[in-house]
């Protein structure tokens, strides 16, 4: 499922190859591990590779267990179309690794759960399954490094504002580790509209200021 990134979509019903990827908007090397691209994620190319990656137990707080590979192209092609979310995937020399979500809190439904400051920049992050990543120490770390140096430093944020389900242990621990602050448990309201459903769900919000990832 995770071929060369020129090679990860097969042709369309018009016998024509797919277009390319588009260009990363971050680079970065990581030690003993390889080259980390982050791109914006393509709805029709990508989509399978997210689809495998929601449908595993693993990710059930992701919350979109259970949807087809045209219900996550579509949830996707929506949000390509917005100036307020993005989506972009991430590759390890060339294969993908996790995805990585940001947002504008105060068009967010997070927004009302918390005051928002200027320079706020919300995050959602997905790991591909362990048999597909690097099963080596420290990975988890130096992706999750690589996203807030992205985030906070190449678009210039003052802080990243995280919102896992409370039962989400395992990505709570890796927020700590990184130096996220924990901040309130609060209730995210349920989002009903013509193009996205999100049920209710019970967050524990976290929050890295740029003084503390990135010192001096």
């Amino acid at each position: 499922m995770h071929l060369p990134a020129d090679e990860a979509a097969p042709a369309d019903s018009s016998g024509e190859a797919p277009a390319p990827a588009s260009a990363p908007v971050h680079e970065q090397h990581l030690p003993g591990l390889g080259t980390l691209r982050l791109r914006p994620l393509d709805a029709d190319r990508d989509a399978p590779v997210v689809h495998g990656w929601v449908s595993e137990e693993r990710a059930v707080f992701w919350g979109m267990t259970g949807l087809t590979v045209d219900q996550v192209r579509e949830i996707y092609a929506h949000l390509a179309g917005l100036d307020t979310h993005h989506a972009y995937l991430a590759e390890l020399d060339g294969t993908p690794v996790a995805l990585l979500q940001t947002y504008e809190p105060a068009e967010d439904r997070v927004g009302a759960c918390y005051p928002v400051e200027p320079g706020d920049i919300g995050a959602h992050v997905l790991l591909a399954p362990a048999s597909e990543g690097p099963a080596r120490p420290g990975w988890s770390g130096a992706l999750l490094g690589a996203f807030a140096r992205y985030v906070l430093l190449g678009l210039d944020r003052r802080r990243v504002v995280v919102d896992p389900d409370v039962r989400n242990d395992r990505a709570l621990a890796r927020f700590a580790r990184l130096g996220f602050e924990a901040g309130p448990v609060v209730t995210l309201p349920e989002v009903d509209l013509p193009d996205v459903y999100l049920p209710e769900k019970r967050a524990q919000l976290a929050f890295l200021r740029r003084e503390v990832a990135f010192p001096g």
